[in-house]
């Protein structure tokens, strides 16, 4: 089965550019988990949630379709990465503590993966599915220039699954027993040269370059800077959260 691939042509800027999650979730998720032997951490991408596992768990099995993706991933002794579909886990039955997904669950063939999970997951397993959507710096000049970029520039250029992001994955089917959890925060302090970078890692933003030969972002650059203060100014940028887990 070929995988919608939206980002292994700009890999290395992707890694660079993207905002991290709060230690606070994966403390959670740690805690919920049955045991702290395995997690299995599906479209891991450039390995930012892997490494977040590998501190609290023994093993990570790190996996992702996307070689280049991969390529990119920060190494960890304890973190066995692999190019692989989530749909095809090379993983064992019965063994991961924890299954998580961070920020691809809409990429997948959900019924494909569920059977995985359900394969892969010790009985009492936990699974963890989580998005960011739009995002904000509570400075109105700035917000709307990102706002302009966002709807008015590349709104036609995002691919159709973006909408299940915004929604917070409330409209796919989640087959596991519910555990609520708590409110987690995503906010970093970044300058505008960090900001910007993370604009033009957009898939939106890229497939409107590939399309126009132009980049979108380009257009608000010198506007944003200036809003946004000196080049050392670090502002909190703050993002819609979504979590959904369930114990298997």
């Amino acid at each position: 089965m070929s995988f919608k691939d939206h980002f292994s042509g700009h890999a290395a800027g992707y890694q660079a550019a993207r905002p991290t999650y709060s230690d606070a979730l994966f403390d959670w998720l740690a805690a919920v988990a049955p045991a702290r032997e395995l997690a299995w951490d599906a479209g891991c991408g450039n390995g930012q949630a892997s490494v977040a596992l590998a501190a609290r768990f023994a093993r990570v099995h790190a996996s992702d379709p996307s070689a280049t993706q991969v390529a990119h991933a920060e190494a960890r002794a304890n973190v066995d990465y692999r190019v692989e579909p989530s749909e095809r886990c090379s993983l064992r039955d019965r063994c991961a503590d924890l299954v998580t997904v961070a920020q691809a669950l809409h990429w997948f063939d959900l019924d494909a993966f569920y059977r995985e999970v359900r394969r892969v997951a010790k009985p009492g397993g936990v699974f963890a599915a989580w998005a960011y959507a739009d995002c904000r710096t509570g400075v109105a000049a700035i917000d709307a220039l990102k706002d302009h970029v966002y709807v008015d520039l590349t709104a036609p250029y995002w691919p159709p699954e973006r909408a299940l992001v915004e929604t917070g994955y409330r409209s796919l089917p989640f087959p596991f027993e519910p555990i609520a959890a708590p409110s987690f925060e995503m906010v970093v302090a970044w300058t505008a040269d960090q900001y910007l970078a993370y604009l033009r890692s957009w898939s939106g933003t890229q497939r409107y370059i590939k399309a126009h030969g132009e980049d979108p972002v380009a257009t608000i650059d010198a506007d944003l800077r200036k809003a946004w203060g000196g080049a050392d100014e670090r502002r909190p940028v703050r993002w819609d959260f979504h979590l959904r887990c369930g114990r298997v």
